[in-house]
């Protein structure tokens, strides 16, 4: 092979791996040494293949320090962000997205039992209404203006005297308020994460944490999850042979399963992420719906390599979108920057007013005691229901409105969703949760949504029908 072809080669690699987006603008290429000895090409060969990239513009040189993207070409040589193919092809009936889709896009007259929120029926409407109100006759600036940059300081300051609750002291300047859950973890990402790096999460964990990580094109790694939390022989043997960057979870109330990290668990994983030096990122939005608190890795650690982030659409809103981050005051502050780059300031001023409204008044813990009773009536008639059919809780949760169960035997919970979905019943099938397409077995129940006797109706045929012609044993 001779070397102009050698030098193509090496030119094809570094253009993949920008349109890729494994570089990005600004990131520093491989050293020559360092490329030369990967591709089994001589030094000078690298030299000229960045030489002639340098000259279209595509890199650009920096003495003494090596080369690096260019930020004015890279643009328009990267592929665009595809999500359809960041991943491997899934059947769409087993896709996060299709979930998400259906459960958004169905009409009122879809039941949804594979949704993730309350219904609207059982959400505090009438102090939302009540706080509309009030807010209707606020000052014109809240109405019109951009949001402060980190979110008011009357609803951060509520929201810490709330942390100092669950044993987590912390200041104003490590919290920012975010335009959602969802942009609190996406705000995150593009902090702690490059392309290519890995990152760890629970299997099964909630579909969305996938989705949005493909989406920054990152190695996920899966972690067997069981009642007491991550299975710690595995987190360990996963960090010394994996190095992840990250690892994300949820600690009370996991989603799906419902289960509750331990104490014991929450030490060791604690001792084994400052081993292999892990940041975590602890979603607690599920925290209120606890009967009382459980292990906290955000309080054990003290905000120091563990990050909670939250948001308030399962227990007031999913329509009035607001969420947190609460971390270092140095990660915060380059948090700051990039809510600012990605979303021109804090969460709406008017979201933020109705969350801080409704929680400051005397009516939201009532409402939580009152959600968490009826939860569990839910939980337990859902429960019996489900058990008639033959599908049995994996575990029975001691507070929040999922139920993880196992289907029976020879039925697989995408086709049982595809069937449902035919007869206006929208399910959340195992495999969606599960970076190991591991949970076929299983499907996700909201309890709130399983109300309706339709809703077992149409599983006891779907059931029924995929027993007698069981064409995916085939």
């Amino acid at each position: 092979m001779d070397s102009k072809t050698r030098t193509g080669e090496v030119m094809a690699a570094i253009r993949q791996r920008i349109a890729g987006r494994v570089l990005g603008p600004g990131d520093r290429l491989p050293s020559i040494r360092s490329l030369a000895g990967t591709m089994g090409v001589s030094p000078s060969t690298v030299v000229e293949a960045y030489d002639r990239l340098a000259a279209e513009g595509l890199i650009r040189a920096q003495r003494g320090s090596g080369f690096y993207v260019s930020t004015s070409a890279s643009t328009s040589a990267m592929a665009p962000l595809k999500l359809a193919e960041a991943a491997a092809p899934l059947d769409r009936a087993v896709d996060p997205f299709w979930v998400s889709r259906q459960s958004l896009d169905a009409d009122a007259a879809v039941l949804k039992p594979g949704c993730g929120w309350l219904p609207a029926a059982w959400m505090p409407n009438t102090a939302l209404r009540r706080a509309l109100r009030s807010l209707s006759r606020a000052d014109d600036a809240l109405l019109s203006d951009y949001g402060n940059t980190r979110g008011p300081l009357a609803l951060r300051r509520l929201l810490l005297s709330r942390f100092a609750e669950d044993g987590i002291q912390a200041s104003p300047d490590q919290l920012l308020l975010t335009g959602s859950g969802t942009q609190a973890l996406d705000l995150l990402c593009r902090f702690l994460l490059r392309p290519g790096d890995t990152v760890l999460i629970d299997d099964p964990c909630y579909f969305n944490f996938q989705a949005l990580l493909r989406a920054h094109r990152v190695k996920i790694v899966g972690v067997p999850y069981t009642t007491t939390g991550p299975d710690v022989a595995a987190f360990e043997a996963v960090l010394a042979a994996e190095k992840p960057r990250l690892y994300i979870t949820n600690s009370a109330l996991h989603n799906p399963t419902g289960a509750t990290l331990s104490p014991q668990v929450a030490h060791r994983l604690l001792n084994a992420a400052a081993l292999h030096d892990l940041t975590i990122i602890e979603d607690d939005i599920f925290a209120d719906f606890e009967p009382e608190p459980s292990s906290r890795l955000a309080a054990l650690d003290g905000l120091n390599r563990v990050i909670r982030i939250g948001s308030f659409s399962k227990t007031l809103s999913s329509s009035v979108r607001c969420g947190y981050i609460a971390c270092r005051p140095d990660w915060i502050e380059a948090l700051v920057d990039l809510q600012v780059a990605t979303n021109f300031g804090g969460p709406s001023p008017v979201a933020a007013a109705l969350i801080l409204d409704v929680l400051a008044g005397g009516s939201y813990r009532k409402h939580m005691e009152d959600l968490r009773q009826k939860l569990v009536r839910a939980r337990r008639q859902t429960a019996e229901r489900l058990q008639h059919l033959g599908i049995a809780p994996w575990h029975m949760p001691r507070g929040g409105f999922y139920l993880w169960c196992r289907l029976p035997d020879a039925v697989d919970s995408a086709e049982l969703a595809q069937s449902a979905l035919a007869k206006g019943v929208v399910l959340a099938p195992g495999n969606v949760f599960s970076v190991t397409q591991s949970a076929g077995a299983f499907m996700r129940f909201n309890v709130a949504h399983c109300q309706d006797p339709a809703v077992y109706t149409v599983l006891s045929g779907a059931i029924e029908a995929l027993r007698k012609h069981p064409h995916h044993q085939n």
